[in-house]
C-alpha cells in the first residue's frame, strides 16, 4: 500500500520559504539545508565524526561560511536546489519513521521520488495531518515549544468525560515522559467539546504519546486520535492515505510564521 497524490494541488516552484541571509551559519543548520538530516540529526553526524569542513573533522556548534566545503563520509554536500513541502493525511498503521527496516515506515509508504522526512511524529495508532519535507532547516522552527505553534487534534474516548476531565486537561496533567525519564505536568491546552466522548484539543507541546498519556492519567482510554491542524495548515478535503503539495499561500504564511 502506497500513499496517493491528491492532484487538486500542484507543486509551487518558487522558493517561498526564505533562508536567513547571514555571513556565517551554524554547521548543523547548513547540513539541514542539504536535506541529509534535521539539525538534531546533523549534530549526531558531527558527533560520530562523519562530517568534515575543509577536510578537517567538524565540531559541534561551529560556524561556517559560503566558502567552506562540507563533506559527509568524504562526499561533498550542498544546499538543495529544489525543496518539497508536503501535507499527508496519515492512516492508522503507518509509522512516522524514516527507517525502512520498520514495517509500515513513512518512506516506503510515501514512495516519493526524492528523500523526504516527517516534521515531528504522529504515532502508529493515530491518523491525520503530518508535514513532510526535504528542508531540514524548518523542523526546529515548527516543533520547538518556545516558538508557540499550535497543533489541533480530534480525540474520542472510551466513555463520556466530565467537567473535572475538561478542567484538568486544560490546566495540565502529570504524565510520565519516557524521553526525559521523569514525570512532568503538561502545558495548558484548549479543549472544545464536540460530543459526550469527543473533543478538540489544541496543544503546543509534542511529548511522546502525550494526549493518550494525559487521558490515561485521568482514567480514560483514547479510542481515536486525529490531528486536524498544524499552525495554519489543515486537512481540508484531503482523503486518508493521500498527500498534496502545500499551496503558495500556505507556504507564504508558513514562511512568515517561522521566520518572523
Amino acid at each position: 500500500m502506497f500513499a496517493k497524490q491528491y492532484k487538486k494541488y500542484e507543486k509551487h516552484h518558487d522558493d517561498l520559504i526564505k533562508d536567513d541571509d547571514k555571513a556565517s551559519i551554524r554547521l548543523n543548520l547548513y547540513i539541514s539545508k542539504t536535506g541529509v538530516a534535521s539539525r538534531r540529526g546533523a549534530d549526531s553526524l558531527i558527533e560520530h565524526g562523519r562530517i568534515k569542513v575543509n577536510g578537517v573533522k567538524a565540531l559541534l556548534g561551529m560556524q561556517i561560511t559560503k566558502n567552506d566545503v562540507v563533506t559527509l563520509d568524504n562526499n561533498i554536500i550542498e544546499p538543495l536546489e529544489e525543496k518539497y513541502y508536503i501535507l499527508l493525511n496519515k492512516p492508522v498503521g503507518i509509522v512516522s519513521t524514516t527507517d525502512t527496516a520498520i514495517s509500515g515506515n513513512m518512506i516506503t509508504f510515501m514512495n516519493f521520488k526524492e528523500k523526504i522526512f516527517p516534521v515531528g511524529r504522529l504515532d502508529k495508532d493515530s491518523h491525520g495531518l503530518i508535514l513532510l519535507t526535504n528542508d531540514g532547516s524548518i523542523v526546529n522552527k515548527i516543533l520547538r515549544v518556545e516558538n508557540g505553534h499550535d497543533k489541533e487534534y480530534h480525540v474520542t474516548l472510551n466513555k463520556p468525560y466530565d467537567d473535572y476531565f475538561i478542567e484538568t486537561m486544560t490546566s495540565g496533567v502529570e504524565i510520565y515522559n519516557p524521553v526525559a525519564h521523569e514525570k512532568q505536568v503538561t502545558m495548558p491546552s484548549i479543549l472544545k467539546p464536540i460530543d459526550e466522548r469527543t473533543f478538540s484539543l489544541t496543544i503546543r507541546q509534542g511529548l511522546n504519546r502525550q494526549i493518550r498519556r494525559m487521558a490515561d492519567s485521568l482514567g480514560y482510554r483514547v479510542e481515536s486520535l486525529e490531528r486536524v491542524r498544524i499552525m495554519h495548515l489543515t486537512l481540508g478535503d484531503l482523503p486518508v492515505g493521500y498527500w498534496r503539495y502545500l499551496t503558495s499561500d500556505e507556504l507564504k504564511e508558513l514562511n512568515n510564521k517561522i521566520n518572523h
